[in-house]
């Protein structure tokens, strides 16, 4: 069985957007380029309703590739228990308030039994000084916590 991979906006961002000439940018575009290439097939990888609200926002161009690429991938239900958890994230600062859509990735991946989580987002969710406590307050809700990475982590050998 193929390892479950909930895909967050940042990494449909990077897959769709054009080269940066920031260069930090550019290599996370080109990693993540190569791993949809080359390694999205070993894994399962679904989205919820979030990414898709998240890729519909600006311009209309961008919007249609991020739209594309995600367009068949399976959509992971929300239900009141994910929206629990998220507010419980928020609740117990794992997440900043005012960041309510990184709660809601964490709370769904975790709720759906992702093993993955994959992300460019350092700021809130693959940022390991809040590694332990988003992972204590996923499981004191009775959850696991998925492995919250890069694309640039899960390469394979």
């Amino acid at each position: 069985m193929k390892a479950k991979v909930y895909l967050e906006t940042s990494l449909v961002s990077y897959i769709t957007s054009n080269p940066s000439r920031d260069i930090v940018v550019a290599s996370r575009q080109q990693i993540t380029q190569v791993w949809w290439d080359t390694q999205r097939t070993r894994f399962t990888l679904y989205i919820s309703p979030f990414v898709i609200q998240e890729a519909s926002a600006g311009d209309p161009n961008a919007v249609k590739r991020r739209l594309s690429v995600i367009r068949h991938l399976p959509l992971l239900e929300v239900s009141e228990e994910i929206l629990a958890l998220a507010n419980n994230l928020l609740k117990d600062k794992a997440i900043p308030e005012r960041s309510t859509g990184d709660a809601l990735h964490l709370a769904i991946a975790a709720f759906h039994r992702m093993d993955y989580l994959l992300t460019w987002n350092y700021k809130h969710l693959a940022n390991a000084e809040k590694r332990d406590l988003i992972t204590r307050t996923i499981q004191s809700n009775g959850y696991n916590s998925p492995i919250i990475c890069t694309p640039e982590e899960l390469m394979g050998e």
